[in-house]
């Protein structure tokens, strides 16, 4: 119920929102993004980078999310697409010979929304020629530290630090760990294979991984907290929570008896507990275990209170997978995007074992969310077309969708790469809230609506048979 009354709050305060605009913490926070725009063309301009506009009306490709399609009346019964993000449009800059382009653009997605997240959004988008990982990394450290200092007066001192997707798996469990407090995974699988308690033991046989985190302090949760955070883990595919309280008796917990004296004392050793600990273990497989913990961990985090809004850590991730199975689809589909270069030492594995093979591509974040992602590009049209066989995608679909960009690197193109960063996201860090709507003039409902100018809307019959449309009727 009160989360009803809150979306229903939150959408008069969206219909209203001229009035809304008047608040001083509204116009604060947009004043605050006024000043990141300024300073991220500032700065962009004085390491080079060229604003160059691109197309707002382009061709659907397959990209991740679904498009927003827009019909042609001069080409009846075909559809521009929306950009969701320039990508084609900045490496054919590259290949043209621009050494350096950026651009503060519109993309659009249509996509489930949330607190972070509208269909409409602002990218900070750049490109650049020869260059490699490092290169991109360091310039963009510059650009951030700059918003920080100029922004909200913050200091941040350079280089960030950068850990690998399969360390921020084993650690944190998830690829955008937030580092402003510890409470690291544990894996004990190798402890409890073989051990009296058959849940933890059968996952272990199975090749499945048994993990936990040690919550200091926390032993003295009730048992409803318990129920919630079972709850909490359980959204993210976890088929249970197994707990055990450290008391100055040992241990508390409905799984005590099933450990013997040195499982025990091999289980307390690798998750340093000690009395007063509260200790929460998944079993299941690999993906599950790491997202239900790593999602548990960040809401302890806030819970807990360990996790300061006045307080940033930065992380760069690296090495992510280039390529994950989709079982509904029975065939690889790109992490990122289908033009990220594999790194060097990984190529061959692309004809063995295309799941091994790691992407030359980098996420940066901050205080667990992800403000910024990029890679360096696929300049090979061979690789390129290797890369589309490995995603399904045969030569006539290549040349259908991506004919003009084959094309481009067929004439040599420079090795390059880049990077886009969420502006409405990083406002809404820097501005201290949790909703992007509150560093967005006019927002988007959570059904992106605008309650405002009551879009989206019906049209008129004649513009319909215009565009040679005819709407069908909703099913009763």
């Amino acid at each position: 119920m009160l989360d009803d009354y809150s979306e229903v709050a939150e959408n008069i305060r969206l219909k209203y929102r001229y009035l809304d605009l008047r608040r001083p913490s509204v116009q604060k926070s947009l004043m605050l993004r006024h000043r990141v725009s300024r300073t991220v063309r500032r700065y962009l301009d004085d390491q080079g980078f060229l604003d160059i506009e691109t197309p707002v009306l382009t061709k659907s490709t397959p990209e991740g999310a679904r498009d927003y399609l827009v019909p042609s009346r001069v080409n009846s019964g075909q559809f521009y697409a929306l950009p969701q993000s320039p990508q084609l449009f900045k490496q054919l800059l590259m290949v043209a010979g621009f050494d350096r382009y950026a651009q503060i653009v519109k993309c659009f997605r249509d996509e489930d929304l949330r607190a972070d997240r509208q269909p409409e959004f602002t990218q900070i988008d750049c490109e650049m020629s020869f260059v490699d990982r490092e290169d991109v990394m360091t310039i963009m450290e510059g650009m951030i530290a700059r918003v920080f200092s100029d922004g909200i007066g913050v200091e941040i001192s350079q280089p960030l630090p950068r850990i690998t997707y399969a360390e921020a798996l084993d650690k944190y469990g998830v690829d955008n760990p937030d580092l402003r407090f510890g409470l690291e995974l544990v894996e004990l699988t190798s402890i409890v294979k073989g051990c009296g308690f058959k849940v933890f033991a059968s996952v272990a046989d199975k090749g499945g991984m048994v993990k936990a985190l040690n919550v200091k302090g926390a032993a003295t949760f009730s048992r409803k907290e318990l129920d919630d955070l079972t709850s909490f883990a359980s959204i993210y595919g976890a088929k249970g929570l197994a707990w055990v309280k450290m008391t100055a008796d040992g241990w508390q917990s409905p799984i005590a008896k099933f450990f013997t004296p040195q499982e025990l004392g091999e289980i307390e050793q690798a998750l340093g507990a000690e009395e007063g600990d509260l200790l929460l273990f998944v079993a299941d497989t690999a993906k599950i275990a790491n997202e239900s913990l790593g999602r548990l961990r960040q809401h302890l985090g806030q819970k807990l209170g360990l996790a300061k809004k006045n307080d940033f850590s930065f992380v760069w991730v690296t090495d992510f997978p280039l390529l994950e199975w989709d079982d509904d689809e029975q065939r690889h589909i790109a992490v990122h995007h289908p033009f990220t270069a594999p790194l060097d030492e990984d190529v061959a594995l692309l004809e063995t074992d295309p799941g091994k093979v790691r992407a030359k591509a980098y996420d940066l974040v901050l205080n667990g969310s992800e403000i910024g992602g990029g890679s360096i590009r696929i300049h090979d049209q061979a690789i390129q077309q290797k890369m589309f066989a490995l995603l399904g995608i045969d030569d006539e679909e290549a040349r259908e969708k991506f004919g003009f960009l084959l094309d481009a690197l067929s004439y040599g193109a420079p090795p390059h790469g880049g990077i886009a960063f969420g502006l409405d996201r990083l406002t809404m860090i820097l501005a201290g809230t949790d909703s992007i709507r509150d560093v967005i003039a006019f927002p988007k409902t959570q059904k992106a609506t605008c309650l405002l100018s009551e879009a989206p809307g019906e049209v008129g019959e004649k513009q319909l048979q215009e565009l040679g449309i005819r709407l069908r009727k909703p099913a009763k």
